[in-house]
């Protein structure tokens, strides 16, 4: 896919909607035609993790973790004079 980023919704239904075939998906991945076409119209708008995952990998959908943030540093404020 040319597309890297996104909702793991929106990259799913994108790559189901540019599919030439929702059999061959079906076959492939043993997610039901039907669920298939719900969610890619948008009738049904989540799927189970498990059938997500056979289709990021029917696709080669990959997630990664962004890098841990790094700790914003204190800010300093001036010292005050007592006096």
């Amino acid at each position: 896919m040319a597309r890297t980023t996104g909702t793991m919704t929106e990259l799913l239904r994108a790559a189901l909607l540019a599919a030439p075939s929702l059999n061959a998906i079906e076959k492939a991945t043993g997610v039901r035609r039907q669920t298939l076409a719900w969610f890619m119209r948008g009738e049904q708008v989540s799927i189970h993790l498990a059938s997500a995952d056979a289709l990021a990998d029917y696709f080669d959908i990959v997630c990664t973790m962004p890098a841990a943030p790094k700790p914003k540093p204190k800010p300093t404020t001036p010292k005050r004079k007592r006096g």
